[in-house]
């Protein structure tokens, strides 16, 4: 049996261009993974991890990859993740089932703002981790800004292990605060790394910082904190045990610092996995016990809904124990499915059966696999802890499959709402079976990525997390189906809401010879409070049988279909809360459809009298330029309706975070480079949706009344 202590279960995660990939890149040329380094852009083969063309010509990450590297005599599995906002579910997903996790920083830009986002998600999953600020070979490097926005930011308390020996085109190595040593990184390619004394230049620097690192870690140990007071001498096995534990309890992010580009500082980053970072012994995971949850369902006699949290069960990741595995990520490949599984508990064996716990189905894992980026190696068996991929398997992202006599269901993976949308069709007649396929496999590989039919025009709309997103998506439909496409205009993901309450008194009456139809609802709608997480909340508050218990549920089917198109400009509505409280039946003409169509009707009517308003996604940008075209850039944002949040100078560079409405930032990229004579960049995502002014309410709803006059007059 293998020793849990001694894996390592970790993630890269980061803003985009902070280093992630030349990070990994170098992580497996150190620990003899591959025999040479690759990079992400300029010459050569490309980056390993990324191995999508489109990957490679980019420069950027579009799916995370997985592989499995040695070091120190641990076996650590590592997942390369994207930086872009727009995969943000694959950053999610990999999370999700990780034990622990590296957020790199960049030493000039520091937390940006797909730093924060990522930050939530770590925190989301609980999931403990080191900060490595890189690039310290960059001009206007400076790591110690970077701790204090670590801490500001963040909200978490930074705990700096290391301080540069020089910095930009003078960074030479690191000063190890623990064992108070400089550490150099000779050879070729950083491979041999030396200890020498600490420059005497930076002694009172070291002596300082160290205090500071002891001071934090006293906080959380009484024995240290007696020890400094008598200035005695500490242990430096001591010292790693109390950062390991604050690490894992997340009171502190213990930082270390470096230049991947530049090879210095990963070896050490590496000993700092195996060191502070939980193996999966350390990581307490739950599922729902499915069986119990259904016992208690069945002797639930007041019909409330149960809360299946508190049929939580703890997992232990022993081997003998029923297997109980997550399928977190899942892609579509020529010979069949290719399935992420992280193992939590149990073993997986090739040939075996084990149970999908969504369906309820027994599905045979005929092939298992242990994947290095796009090459993959066959296993026979894995136990708890593994990261592997199954073959050929079919299920969800999020599945949860179990051995023996278990059956449980882990929570899943948070999936954000999509912001834009686009009509697609190919160009070709005989591509339509093409382009059905190729948006079948990424709407199942990607649950962020939806695919609907305008029901009005016949239109295929896709929607997604934004422009590049969906270029991608467009750009792999043309490269691996051969199918040329035409796209139409982006927009915007529209949502309307109510602004007042109203009250129905409704009856659905249809005599058609023979039975007919007949179905009678009372009651009110309103809005939801501003930032509910609920979208529409049904309430039956009917009493005395005025409507049979049967037909509640086709109330609220009605309501809910009628959500789907809002009488303002036909997008989905939100924020609404449905209270049925009286009406009546017939014994013969009543059924469960005449009441779905009683609920369909009265919502459509009562939400044209509740003062509609239109709901718009505004998003988070941050952008990074030259301070001299500081004013251009928020006068210019200014005009599109922004909002400046914060917005400071460093090192002759600006960085802006402002918060601009989706419908104003179509081709910013193309005026953000002509304002600044393509110096400047930037990064963009979701925040939230909010109330559309009422003069660019009424230009969005005329504008889709004409289209939609258009649209019939085709017809």
């Amino acid at each position: 049996m293998k020793n849990l202590d001694k894996v390592r279960n970790i993630g890269i995660s980061a803003h985009i261009d902070s280093g992630k990939t030349t990070l990994t890149e170098r992580i497996l040329y150190y620990s003899g993974r591959t025999y040479k380094i690759e990079e992400v852009k300029g010459g050569g083969a490309g980056a390993v991890m990324d191995h999508m063309d489109l990957e490679r010509e980019k420069g950027i990450t579009i799916t995370s990859a997985a592989t499995q590297v040695k070091w120190d005599n641990h076996t650590i599995n590592v997942i390369d993740t994207p930086g872009h906002v727009d995969f943000t579910v694959e950053v999610e997903r990999s999370l999700r089932v990780l034990d622990g996790a590296i957020l790199v920083l960049c030493s000039v830009g520091g937390v940006q703002s797909q730093s924060l986002t990522v930050d939530r998600q770590m925190k989301r999953y609980g999931v403990p981790r080191l900060a490595f600020i890189n690039k310290c070979d960059r001009t206007g490097a400076n790591p110690k800004s970077v701790c204090k926005q670590v801490q500001e930011k963040l909200g978490v308390t930074p705990v700096p292990l290391q301080i540069p020996i020089g910095l930009e085109s003078n960074h030479k190595g690191v000063v190890d605060l623990i064992n108070m040593r400089a550490v150099y990184f000779d050879g070729e390619n950083g491979e041999k790394v030396r200890y020498e004394d600490i420059p005497a230049e930076l002694l009172d620097e070291a002596t300082e910082a160290r205090g500071f690192m002891l001071e934090q870690l006293s906080l959380y140990d009484d024995e240290l904190m007696e020890a400094l007071l008598e200035e005695a001498e500490i242990p430096v096995d001591k010292i790693h045990g109390l950062i390991r534990q604050a690490t894992l309890s997340q009171s502190i992010t213990p930082v270390l610092m470096g230049s991947a580009f530049k090879n210095k500082g990963v070896q050490e980053l590496l000993d700092a996995v195996v060191r502070y970072l939980p193996c999966p012994e350390e990581r307490e995971v739950k599922a729902i016990d499915l069986d119990a949850l259904a016992k208690a369902e069945k002797a639930n006699e007041t019909g409330e809904k149960l809360d299946p949290n508190t049929f939580k069960v703890a997992l232990s990741p022993d081997d003998n124990k029923p297997l109980v595995c997550m399928a977190f990520k899942t892609v579509m490949e020529q010979f069949g499915q290719l399935t992420f599984t992280r193992i939590y508990q149990g073993m997986i064996k090739k040939g075996e059966s084990y149970r999908n716990a969504r369906t309820g189905k027994m599905v045979r894992f005929g092939r298992l696999v242990r994947m290095h980026a796009n090459d993959r190696e066959d296993v026979d068996e894995a136990g708890a802890g593994d990261i592997i991929a199954l073959v050929g398997v079919d299920c969800a992202s999020g599945d949860t499959f179990c051995g023996g006599d278990a059956n449980y269901a882990l929570e899943n993976i948070f999936v954000p709402e999509p912001v834009i949308r686009l009509s697609i069709e190919p160009s070709q007649r005989d591509g339509a079976d093409k382009l059905g396929k190729a948006l079948e496999r990424f709407r199942r590989e990607d649950p962020t990525f939806h695919v609907m039919t305008d029901e009005e025009t016949g239109q295929t709309i896709i929607a997604g997390m934004g422009q590049l997103h969906l270029e991608i998506y467009i750009e792999r439909i043309k490269r691996e189906y051969k199918c040329e496409c035409i796209v139409g205009e982006p927009r915007v993901a529209y949502k309307e809401t109510p602004s007042r309450k109203v009250e129905f008194n409704y009856k659905h009456k249809k005599q058609t010879g023979g039975s007919g139809q007949y179905a009678h609802v009372v009651g009110y709608i309103e809005p939801l409070p501003e930032g509910s997480a609920d979208r529409y909340v049904f309430l039956n508050e009917v009493t005395g049988g005025r409507i049979p218990k049967e037909y509640i549920p086709a109330v609220d089917a009605g309501f809910k279909r009628a959500l789907e198109k809002g009488p303002l400009c036909e997008c989905e509505v939100v924020g609404v809360s449905a209270h049925l409280q009286d009406g009546s039946y017939h014994d013969v003409d009543s059924s469960e459809m005449a009441f779905k169509i009683c609920g369909f009707d009265c919502m459509r009517e009562n939400l044209k009298k509740a003062d509609m308003a239109l709901l718009e996604p505004i998003m988070t940008l941050d952008i990074e330029a030259p301070d001299e075209y500081q004013g251009s850039i928020t006068g210019h944002l200014s005009s599109k309706r922004g909002v400046i949040t914060s917005s400071e100078t460093r090192s002759g560079s600006c960085y802006i975070l402002a918060e601009v409405p989706l419908a104003a930032m179509f081709d910013y990229a193309n005026e953000l480079r002509s304002m600044t004579q393509g110096k400047g960049g930037f990064s963009m995502e979701f925040a939230r949706y909010a109330r559309c002014p009422r003069n660019i309410q009424d230009e969005v709803a005329e504008r889709r009344r004409k289209e939609l006059e258009e649209r019939r007059n085709r017809k």
